[in-house]
């Protein structure tokens, strides 16, 4: 086999070229038979670029076109994944906001705090719905222009949610937020597929994922500051303020990473001016070269179909729910047990952020070293997708530890720390399972990047959504021992789901076939 670091031949003009067509479904074909990355192991004739180490293939292989996003600089690269991962930042923080100015907000409403909470349920389900439409409209009008209209929308109704009087119109404006605030957090993987390799996905996912994991923790912290001095508006005010930024950092540094290399470099859509790239107008002018409307409105409804991706999304629709509860409920919780201020609560949020930083750095070798053991094990030294799901059995014994811990800590009750170290425990398991799904689906259905990361931010916020309607009503009927110990149950029998994947996984991926998207 002869292997080039530097250029690959030169494309004919002709609309697909079927010997670089193979190339290119190198990532179909790991999705399908798992992934040859070394590249000693492959048994063609073909000529392949390899990483600046000699020996890891490129998955996808990169055109020779200065214009493909697998060939822009480190440094932008790097930069654009920052931002959209700020971006991503964004819904959780202001969703999670609520959860500390409900009670200032009760009062001057002269409601019950759980029926003010409804506008933060509200707004935790379109931030799951949300994403769903937008991998739909980015398949059609182009990455960049869905990310900065959503953001400029998003942004006025962070303002209102700051500005507007009654608790009906602030209802109201906290739902529209959460739809399209959601957009970095729904369609984010989709930008990271776009421009970095096979082999580097997984610590980019954990970049990604690391802002999503600590948004919600880290709003609630800097609001329960604010409020013990200011008024519950300055908050939202200061999230008005982040999603400004976020703006600025999108129209100045974010380019459009779509980019399609069955299309011949002569033959790429005109690229254009960067303000019609950022409005939308130059993706317009192509779109014809991309989905019809009803092709990209189907996309994500082909993907939840795959039973690969559904039971993923059902494990983790059940694992995480019990963590948007917990951050939505827990100032309820330990305010009348440890007579907690808002200054108190604030502190007190700054366990899962350490939590879930560890679990970033951690991350950051775990995923790649039960990568390189899997490739070690197996007969074919090929990457399975399913060896993604081996995190998963180190992360499990965190949450059920943690769980049955905080119910414990909250029934007894025992000091305010341990409940801190159980629900840091059981966030330093969820930060770990998050990349370890995300990069399951994207190793298993990498034509559908958007798609299966909108179902697993659909299925999280979903699961926090229920929840959050009866967590504290069941507690308190229950006791908190017993409703925490049911949801350590449900962890621990999910792990069944996570097991089945990781012996049939492979089978039901076959048996249902690829996506068979018109574009990746």
């Amino acid at each position: 086999m002869d292997v080039e670091k530097t250029q690959s031949p030169s494309v004919e003009p002709v609309q697909i070229n079927e010997a670089n067509s193979d190339m290119i479904d190198l990532n179909q074909r790991g999705g399908r038979d798992g992934y040859i990355l070394d590249a000693d192991r492959l048994d063609d004739d073909k000529v392949y670029k390899l990483a600046k180490d000699g020996r890891t293939v490129l998955i996808p292989q990169p055109s020779d076109d200065p214009n493909d996003p697998l060939n822009w600089s480190t440094t932008k690269k790097h930069v654009i994944l920052f931002i959209v991962s700020l971006c991503a930042f964004l819904p959780d923080y202001g969703s999670a906001t609520g959860a500390v100015t409900l009670i200032p907000q009760a009062a001057v409403y002269g409601l019950e705090p759980d029926v003010v909470n409804h506008s933060q349920s509200g707004n935790q389900f379109m931030v799951g719905a949300g994403g769903i439409f937008v991998v739909a409209l980015s398949a059609y009008f182009g990455r960049l222009p869905v990310l900065f209209w959503f953001l400029v929308i998003a942004l006025g109704s962070a303002a209102a949610c700051a500005g507007v009087n009654g608790f009906d119109a602030f209802m109201a404006v906290r739902i529209l937020n959460g739809f399209f605030s959601t957009v970095a957090q729904g369609g984010g993987l989709m930008f990271i597929k776009d421009m970095f390799f096979f082999h580097e996905n997984a610590r980019k996912i954990n970049i990604w994922s690391s802002f999503i994991i600590l948004s919600p923790y880290l709003g609630p912290l800097l609001a329960a500051f604010m409020i013990d001095k200011l008024s519950w508006r300055w908050p939202f005010w200061v999230y008005t303020i982040e999603t400004g930024l976020c703006v600025l950092l999108v129209i100045f540094f974010v380019d459009e990473t779509y980019y399609d290399r069955r299309i011949p470099t002569a033959q790429q859509p005109r690229r254009g001016s960067s303000w019609k790239r950022l409005i939308g107008v130059e993706q317009w002018k192509s779109r014809d070269l991309r989905n019809t409307p009803y092709q990209a409105m189907m996309r994500p409804l082909r993907a939840i179909c795959k039973p690969v991706i559904l039971l993923t999304n059902i494990y983790y629709l059940l694992t995480f729910a019990w963590a948007v509860g917990i951050n939505a409920t827990l100032s309820i919780f330990v305010t009348p047990l440890y007579n907690f201020g808002p200054k108190q609560i604030g502190y007190f949020y700054f366990t899962p952020i350490i939590s879930a930083l560890l679990g970033e750095i951690l991350g950051h070798y775990l995923h790649d070293s039960l990568a390189r053991f899997s490739i070690s094990r197996h007969p074919l030294h090929i990457l399975e997708p399913e060896a993604r799901l081996l995190c998963i059995y180190i992360s499990t014994p965190f949450m059920l530890t943690g769980l049955v811990l905080i119910g414990f800590a909250l029934s007894t009750p025992y000091h305010y720390m341990l409940v801190a170290l159980a629900w840091g425990l059981y966030v330093f398991g969820i930060m770990i399972t998050t990349v370890g799904v995300n990069a399951y689906n994207l190793d298993a259905y990498p034509e559908g990047s958007g798609e299966v990361a909108a179902w697993i931010n659909f299925s999280r916020t979903l699961g926090g959504f229920i929840v959050s309607y009866f967590q504290v009503r069941w507690a308190t009927s229950m006791g908190p021992q017993k409703s925490f110990a049911v949801q350590a149950g449900v962890c621990a029998a999910e792990l069944g789901i996570v097991v089945g994947l990781r012996i049939w996984g492979k089978r039901l991926r076959a048996w249902s076939g690829p996506l068979e998207f018109r574009t990746n």
